[in-house]
């Protein structure tokens, strides 16, 4: 479902919860995305997860760690990163997404300290569990401020802030810089380059060499670069993000199965339809029906 997605800022907008409100406060369910993972993304936004059934594996440029049923995890600005399920297992949890533009626009220390504690030289990321006290408040805020956002007659926005804003200092507090080589850094700014030169243009013919040369790499290291940080080919990047919005397409438009297939850059309906029987177990059609169905119910 579209507003259970996170999304590049440079491609599509979150679809925040409240009007001028840069905060998304949703629950998510592994099962709602292809294969029960989640396309590999990148946002301005700082997130956490907090698993609330089951467990999942995430990923975070590249390094993958397991999050147990009452854990969680903060994903800093900027990283590469997706939820998934190797076993198709299903997986609930809820997911609070955090943009530096609720503390202002222009130049401000709130500014300065978001923009040092939340850098590409800081952690990537933080595993949090019960066992440490200062996490387990996060956990606890996390489950706050959602209740706060869907359990209200009318929430709040002040007191969403300022929940939104004390996680974010909270978590600052416990950042460190990250061990790791400058060119690290050089290297995952390639990959989010040529990601997103994916997300932009998925619905036009692209080739390999027009991924590389977005990340200013050759065809070789642009293979190896996915594999290291996303654990897929270009290739296969590209099929499933474009099966994602051929999904969207089918339950939110009522254009043909042929429209959908050009529109999401496949090459012909017939072609589409295979590709999405072997990415989904069924076809366009009865994906189209059973979300239709299980909107009604």
């Amino acid at each position: 479902m579209k507003n259970l997605e996170v999304f590049s800022d440079l491609s599509e907008r979150l679809d925040y919860n409240l009007p001028d409100l840069p905060l998304y406060v949703r629950k998510g369910s592994l099962h709602q995305f292809n294969n029960y993972a989640a396309a590999a993304h990148w946002h301005s936004d700082v997130e956490f997860i907090y698993v609330l059934k089951g467990s999942m594996d995430f990923s975070v440029n590249g390094h993958i760690t397991r999050i147990e049923q009452g854990n969680g995890i903060f994903v800093s600005s900027r990283r590469l990163h997706f939820g998934f399920s190797q076993d198709h297992i299903d997986c609930s949890f809820i997911v609070v997404v955090i943009h530096p533009a609720l503390l202002g626009e222009g130049e401000s220390p709130l500014q300065t300290y978001w923009d040092e504690k939340f850098s590409q030289i800081m952690d990537d990321f933080v595993s949090l569990t019960k066992q440490v006290a200062w996490q387990q408040s996060i956990l606890l805020s996390l489950q706050a401020i959602y209740d706060e956002m869907h359990d209200s007659i009318s929430p709040n926005p002040l007191r969403l802030a300022s929940q939104a804003l004390s996680l974010c200092a909270l978590t600052g507090d416990h950042l460190q810089p990250k061990v790791g080589q400058p060119e690290d850094i050089q290297l995952w700014t390639n990959v989010q380059k040529m990601t997103n030169f994916i997300r932009q243009h998925y619905e036009q013919k692209i080739t390999l060499e027009d991924i590389a040369s977005a990340g200013t790499v050759c065809r070789s290291r642009c293979c190896t670069l996915f594999n290291k940080y996303i654990g897929q080919t270009p290739n296969t990047y590209l099929t499933r993000y474009r099966i994602q919005k051929s999904c969207e397409m089918l339950k939110e438009t009522k254009r043909s199965i042929s429209e959908i297939a050009l529109a999401c850059g496949f090459q012909s309906g017939s072609y589409f339809t295979s590709i999405f029987r072997k990415q989904l177990g069924l076809v366009p059609q009865d994906y189209r029906k059973q979300t239709k169905s299980n909107h009604i119910s």
